[in-house]
């Protein structure tokens, strides 16, 4: 999947925000202040590090040689993904709604209820 089409798609989620706190080389998206996919479309092959379940974070890394433990993140709980096609776009796209979903679970009551709402309406 094309970068640029990563961002369109990482964009679309309820309440995201792109912001760029480690320099303009790394876009990092946000839900409610939380980070949840951190893209360097520069990287040769471009890479997304994507929040993740560690049991689920385990199985992606053994499916995929291109999927391994968090750069420079905790390594339970975030898989990098090299962006060289090797893994298909609708799994990847169902790793980041999983990572996205993940960091809106972590969110207070009150955040996750509006959150949720619109999520859900976003999928119909």
């Amino acid at each position: 999947m094309r970068t640029n089409t990563l961002a369109s798609f990482l964009l679309r989620f309820p309440e995201v925000t792109e912001e760029w706190p480690f320099g303009p080389d790394v876009d990092v998206y946000k839900v409610d202040g939380k980070i949840f996919a951190i893209l360097a479309p520069d990287d040769e092959p471009p890479q997304i590090s994507l929040k993740c379940d560690p049991l689920l974070a385990l199985e992606l890394r053994n499916e995929y040689s291109a999927v391994s433990a968090g750069y420079h993140l905790n390594k339970d709980h975030w898989n990098t993904v090299r962006l060289d096609d090797t893994v298909p776009d609708g799994d990847l796209k169902q790793m980041i709604a999983h990572s996205y979903e993940c960091v809106v679970r972590g969110m207070a009551k009150k955040a996750r209820d509006r959150i949720a709402l619109t999520y859900k309406g976003a999928q119909k």
